[in-house]
């Protein structure tokens, strides 16, 4: 079997040691594993410098379920969420909160511009029933960055509550909790940790998760009940996916071991930049304007002097171990490429190699 290297958005390539600590199994009330959730929320807190002000839920799932899990528990139906959207992941939060009931605005952006601050200003200013504001920090659909800093500040100067899905930038670009008024975020455990999917989480301003007691319609997804039962006796509510937790950890452990996030993201900026200097004489451009491309998931148009079959296209990568993603945009025609992942510098090589071999 060809070994795989993904080069895609998540599920990525895990380093070898991630992989080793998954393959051991917990007795999910045991000391030990106790002790292994405990190291997880606090390594997950000291990611974004937010152990003095936040508290960290990890809930069973993919980075959607924490997105529905945080709308439920942290939107109630007295409140009114405005969500900031130029790309599927803006859409997908609003849709979550329209399915849940909740009153939803949306301001929308093409997916090649920026949030507009002065826009969300003027939004606020024109509607004082909105209480918490919801934006994509790196949208995923694009790779497109937004300016995360100067919306919080228009937030915070309208007395309001911030909800960042952190999905595609958690662990690499900058997020210092202790400094930026974001009141929850909202990741999970691969893009930019290199983890195994299947765990999200939600780091949330304390004062803000104790008022949201009883507040969520479900169940399995009330994440004040979450964090209760961890700050009571340290457990999940539910059966954990202890493997999952295990290969987090030491993910974690990695990121702490390469330097923290800015010694990550200067790795996946030479990514980028590999990609880029061997692609585009080749023909093929950056979807985006490379001041708004964050070095997360690049979006790439097709040549244009060849018709472009993006299954031709992967079939041929993939056979040679090297996978891709299709463009997630709605009015153009692209393909993505991940830059993160447990990759380094000459697989990025391979694969400009094997594209321009096409």
């Amino acid at each position: 079997m060809t070994t795989l290297r993904l080069f895609t958005p998540g599920p990525l390539t895990t380093d070898e040691r991630v992989r080793q600590a998954m393959a051991q199994d917990w007795g999910s009330r045991d000391a030990a594993f106790i002790a292994l959730t405990a190291e997880l929320r606090a390594r997950l807190l000291n990611v974004s410098n937010a152990a003095d002000t936040h508290v960290c839920v990890p809930l069973q799932g993919s980075g959607t379920f924490i997105l529905e899990a945080a709308v439920a528990t942290l939107i109630g139906p007295e409140h009114k969420l405005l969500v900031l959207i130029n790309g599927a992941y803006g859409r997908r939060m609003a849709a979550i909160a329209k399915r849940l009931g909740r009153v939803v605005e949306a301001i929308e952006w093409a997916e090649n511009e920026p949030v507009a601050p002065d826009k969300v200003q003027a939004a606020l200013q024109d509607d004082p029933a909105i209480t918490h504001v919801a934006v994509v920090h790196c949208e995923t659909t694009t790779g497109l960055l937004n300016p995360l800093p100067a919306i919080a500040e228009v937030v915070q100067a309208a007395g309001l509550r911030l909800i960042v899905d952190a999905m595609a930038s958690f662990g690499a670009l900058p997020l210092d909790l202790a400094t930026l008024p974001v009141a929850a975020v909202l990741a999970s455990s691969n893009k930019c940790l290199e983890g195994p999917p299947g765990l999200g989480f939600a780091l949330i301003e304390r004062s803000m998760l104790e008022a949201a007691s009883g507040r969520s319609p479900s169940l399995s997804f009330d994440l004040h009940a979450q964090w209760r039962g961890f700050e009571d006796n340290g457990q999940w509510r539910f059966t954990p996916p202890v493997q999952v937790v295990a290969g987090l950890v030491e993910a974690l452990r990695l990121l702490e071991a390469e330097g923290g996030p800015g010694l990550r993201l200067a790795r996946y900026q030479r990514h980028l930049d590999r990609l880029l200097q061997g692609l585009e004489p080749l023909g093929y451009r950056l979807y985006l304007s490379h001041n708004l491309q964050a070095p997360i998931i690049a979006t790439f148009r097709p040549r244009p002097d060849l018709q472009f079959d993006f299954e031709a296209l992967y079939d041929a990568l993939a056979a040679r171990g090297l996978v891709i993603y299709p463009g997630k945009l709605t009015e153009a025609e692209t393909f993505r490429i991940g830059c993160i992942g447990a990759l380094q510098d000459s697989d990025f090589d391979e694969l400009v190699e094997a594209i321009g071999a096409l």
